[in-house]
Formats: structure tokens, sequence, C-alpha cells
């Protein structure tokens, strides 16, 4: 057999071999070189853009930037809403470590209330985790000082200069300017995210809330560079905010202190306008409330306080009260029955105290027992005769009363810029019908004859059915706004006054009768508002009015000191002045002030007197 022979050592073997393997490590190593480069070619130049962006972004940053809110004043320029400046703790969530550990140590530091807390927590639930949410407003300087100091602990918390809205005139004007109060979740669902990014606050009620998209501005930005823990180092970029417009109003604050003065004890409201423009001259309901609680957030202990007065505080009776607008009707009754020709001038009737309907035995009483004897129109509007306007109603019919009184607004909105107001009530065969499935009644035309019943009013309808009634039918529409200026450009726009209608069919004549007849009224030997005639050096048109506010038996009397203070009459007045060329109407209702004569027609008379004198100064167009 022969013997194989292996070699040690062979040279050729070990080349093949290790040729081989430096051909796998090459191609293994260009392989993985080709893919880091192409790796980085993707990231550094495919990829630039993006990756450019995310590292600006590490430290640069986009911030919203608030508007100013826009001014209110006063038909003579007196500021009723301002912005001052506060300082405002704020904190943002993305940058805090431990939210509620940072929200302890705060309440250590300074005083932050349960509600303050609670309100908080609601906001920065809706808010974005980089979004900078108030804790607490109005800051003193001890607290700054304390936060400041200890900031080092505290991440994420800021203290910002903010602009809070301020109602110099808190209570005299909460009915009509309103309040701004912090954006809620509802409101979330309605406005413009956008435009409201670095807003906190919206319009609740009044002026602020009807005017909110011309009162707001347009949201600015800035562009920022911040260090690692969120603090701005420098602005790269700005685009300022556009402030709100300022509002120019109508009302007079002088006359609106006057009219809130003159209620004294009283509750109720009155509503000032000028007939010729439906300028909205005061809007006052007693009482009210300071409108800056709402601001930022009121406690539950004075909320608590407001909503169970129970003089109702929060209520606006100028344009949401509802009342029975009484004997003030009466001279709209008598213009229905001239135009329709129920009556002449020159017809009388006997008032003996009550009236009958045929085949009933009900009386109607009188407010004067005894009655008015023998009276045509004019002496019924002078002495307020209610069987006069018994029997006036029963001929005109419940349905062309109804269609009449409708001309002069009863039981309509009056279509107030500002809005809010309820339409009241004219009833009528239809409604009756429709609302109660039931028929209507004689005796129920009666009694809305005088003002009563199903029949009602708010004071600003009556206010502006005075206006109407003393322009000779021309309805201009209640205006709060008198111009809108734009605090960029320093341009006021006027807001021109609106004729709505104009009531046709009634002649110079039967304007002229009831307008005399509602002269006499104040300045008459006999008329229920002659109280207030004493040195008056101008002429005023006016009715009194007495709303029941529950029912009297057929067989009973009433007797004031045996009522209770709450279910006594409510006391009415209406007027206009001066009677010649009217320039101003009022309507005043005090709740169970009882007589229209003795109590609501003196706190008109103060309004009348401020607003005649003051007058030249008052810049009415």
């Amino acid at each position: 057999m022969a013997r194989r022979i292996w070699l040690i050592k062979d040279p050729a073997r070990e080349r093949r071999l290790f040729r081989g393997r430096a051909i796998v490590a090459a191609l293994l190593s260009i392989t993985l070189i080709s893919i880091i480069l192409a790796r980085a070619f993707y990231l550094q130049v495919t990829l630039h853009d993006h990756y450019a962006t995310l590292s600006t972004n590490n430290r640069v940053t986009l911030q919203p930037l608030a508007p100013t809110r826009g001014l209110i004043y006063d038909r003579s320029g007196t500021i009723l809403a301002e912005n001052i400046p506060v300082f405002s703790l704020e904190l943002v969530e993305e940058r805090v470590e431990d939210l509620e550990r940072t929200l302890t140590d705060l309440r250590e530091l300074i005083s932050i209330s349960d509600e303050e807390l609670e309100q908080f927590r609601k906001t920065i639930r809706r808010k974005k985790r980089f979004d900078s949410v108030p804790l607490r407003y109005r800051l003193t300087d001890e607290e700054v000082a304390l936060i400041s100091v200890n900031r080092h602990r505290l991440l994420g918390v800021e203290i910002n200069s903010r602009l809070i809205r301020h109602y110099p005139h808190g209570n005299l004007t909460s009915h009509s300017i309103g309040y701004v109060g912090r954006i809620n979740e509802q409101e979330v669902r309605k406005i413009d995210p956008t435009r409201y990014v670095a807003t906190s606050h919206i319009g609740k009620s009044g002026v602020e809330r009807s005017h909110e998209s011309l009162l707001h501005g347009e949201v600015g930005y800035q562009q920022v560079e911040v260090n690692a823990r969120g603090r701005v180092l420098r602005i790269l970029d700005k685009q300022p905010p556009k402030p709100g417009d300022d509002l120019y109003l109508n009302l007079d604050v002088r006359l609106q202190q006057i009219a809130n003065d003159a209620f004294g004890k009283y509750r109720g409201a009155l509503v000032a306008m000028n007939p010729k423009t439906g300028a909205v001259l005061a809007m006052v309901s007693v009482p009210s409330y300071d409108s800056n609680l709402f601001v930022n957030g009121i406690s539950h202990a004075d909320y608590n306080r407001l909503t169970k007065s129970k003089d109702q505080p929060l209520f606006n009776r100028a344009l949401q009260g509802q009342y029975p607008p009484g004997s003030t009707t009466k001279p709209f009754l008598g213009l229905a029955g001239l135009v329709h020709n129920q009556i002449t001038v020159h017809d009388r009737i006997f008032c003996t105290g009550h009236y009958q309907l045929e085949n009933d035995d009900h009386r109607y009483r009188d407010w004067k027992k005894k009655g008015h004897g023998e009276l045509g129109v004019t002496r019924a509007i002078v002495e307020s005769c209610d069987v006069f306007f018994y029997d006036l109603a029963h001929e005109l019919g419940i349905d062309q009363l109804s269609i009449f009184l409708k001309r002069f607004g009863f039981g309509q909105a009056t279509n107030f810029d500002v809005g809010g107001d309820r339409p009241g009530l004219m009833p009528s065969r239809e409604w009756k019908r429709r609302v109660h499935n039931q028929p209507w009644y004689p005796g129920e035309t009666l009694i809305t004859g005088i003002g009563q019943g199903f029949l009602l009013a708010t004071p600003l309808q009556l206010a502006h059915s005075s206006s109407v009634m003393a322009t000779k039918g021309i309805d201009m529409q209640p205006q709060l706004v008198r111009s809108i200026e734009n605090r960029a450009t320093g341009k006021r726009e006027q807001i021109k006054p609106l004729i709505q209608k104009v009531i046709e069919g009634v002649s110079d004549n039967h304007w002229q009768r009831i307008h005399r007849a509602m002269q006499q009224v104040v300045h008459g030997f006999a008329g229920t508002a002659r109280s207030i005639n004493k040195g008056l050096e101008y002429k005023v048109a006016g009715k009194t009015g007495t709303a029941q506010v529950f029912g009297i038996k057929q067989d009973e009397e009433y007797n004031v000191e045996d009522i209770s203070e709450r279910l006594r009459d409510h006391a009415l007045f209406i007027s206009f002045a001066p009677v010649e060329s009217p320039e101003i109407a009022i309507s005043v209702i005090v709740e169970n002030g009882g007589s229209g004569g003795s109590v609501a027609a003196p706190i008109a008379r103060k309004v009348l007197d401020e607003y005649m004198k003051n007058k030249p100064f008052r810049g009415d167009s």
C-alpha cells in the first residue's frame, strides 16, 4: 500500500484561503460603509428640512399674543369698562415635573382659594400642555417677591403681566354693560380656537357679550428663543395683536346715577330714550350687583349671596322683567278708539265706580270707588278712569285692541341692539286658544283694556312705545351703542338711527288730542301725576299706572296696610318731554310701590330735570 505524505506548510493553499477571507471582509466592509453613507445622506440631505425644523423647535417657539380688549365709554367720554394691569401667576404644564406637588408648594407660599384651584383645573384640562394657564390674578408685590425667590424649585411657574377687565362704576352699569368672565367648556365648543388661543375671558352679558366680536380684537404672535427651562432669551420675530375697537354708548352715566339714587329703598327699573333717534340714555335695574365680582371667577359665598337674595339683584328688570303695564296703556287705547271711530272727542260716558257686562252680575270696579261722573276720552286719561276704558275695550274687542297695541310694540321684542329683552305678551283670541286651549271671555277684554290680565310688558317696551307715541308714530330702534372707534386708525363710525316702521292711518288731530291729555296728567289740576308739576319749567306728557300683583275678591277692599309688602301693587309711569318737541321718553316701574303718581312719577321727574338741565353738554345729535 502506498503511503500518503502530508506537508506541514502549503503556501499556495494559505494564499487562496487568505484571499477569499479578504474579499469577504472587503465586501462586508463596503456594504456596511455604503449603508452608513446612505443613511447619513438620507438624514442629512433628504430629511434636512425636517430635522432642521426639529432642531429649531428645541430652542425657538411660537407664542400667541393676546389682543387688548376695546374700551367702553358713555356718551360724554366717561369710561365704563377699562383694562388695568395686574401680575398673574401662571403655569405651563409641559414644563412642570409634578403638577400636584407644584400646586401644593404654591399654596404654602401664597393664598390660593379652592375656587381658584377648581377653575385652574377646569381650564388646564382643555388647554394644550404648552399653553400658559392662569392660576391667580392680581398678585400683590409681596406675593410676587415670594414666588420670585422660590423660582428655582418651581419649574413651569411664571409671573406674567396681564390686563384684566375693570368696571369703574360697578353696580351702576352692570345690567347694561354686562361683564366678561373666564371662557367655560360650553363656550370653547362655539368659539374660534385660533382667535382665542391667547385669551382666557369672553363677554358674558350686556354690551360685552353682544359686541364681543368688535371688543375682542385679533390675536398676534411672536417667535422667541428659549433655553432648556423654557425661559425666553430673545424675541426673533413678532406680529403684534390688533386691539379691539372702542365703543361709545348713548348711555349717560350721570342720568344713570340720578335714576339709580332716585329709587332709594325700592326695587324696579327705569329706561330713558331719545324718541327722535332711539338712543337709550339710561337703563337702570335696581337692586344691582358689582360686575367686577365675575371677571376672574366669583366666589361661592358671593354667588350664593346674590342668587339667594329675595331682591334678585342678578335679574335685569329693565329687559327681562315682564309686568302688567296697568293704566299706562290707556293713552294707546284712547287713540285706538279715535282711529277706529269707536269714540269721538265729544263722546261722554257716566262713571258710577263700576262697570258690568250685559247679563253678567260681576262688577268691574274703578279705582275711584264713587266714580268719576260724566267724562270723555281726555278726562278719562287725565284721571285714569277705569270704567271708560272697560267700555272702550269692550267696543273695540280683543282682536282689534291687540292688533292696534302691537303697532306700538306691545307683545313684541324691540330689536334692541344689545339684545336680551323679552317680548312681553299681547294676548288675543287666537293666542289663548293656541296656548291655553280655551276660548276668550268678554271679561278678559275689559281687564286687558286697563293693562291687566294676560297683558305684560317690559320697562324697555314701555319706554319704546312711549317714544313712538311722542314722535306720532315713528318707531325708532332702541340703540345703546352710539359709535365704534377703530383704535389703530382713530376713525370713529357713528351708528345711524334706524326707523323700524311708521304708524300710518292716524290723523294729526288724534295724535294732538292724546298728547294734550297726557300733558294734563302732569300739569292738570286733576291729573294723576300732578304731584310732580311743581316748579316744572318745561311741559311733560305722562301717564301713571298701577298694576295688581294678585287679584282681590268681589266683596273685598284693597287695604295697603293689610297686605304684605311683596304683594302690594306695582307703581308705573311713562312720560316724554318737552311735549312740543320730545327729546326724552321715560318708563318707570317700582315693584310693590303702590301709586304710580306718588312713587314712580317723582323718580322720572328727577331724571327729566337732570336731562333738561344738562342737555346742552350731552352732545345729542
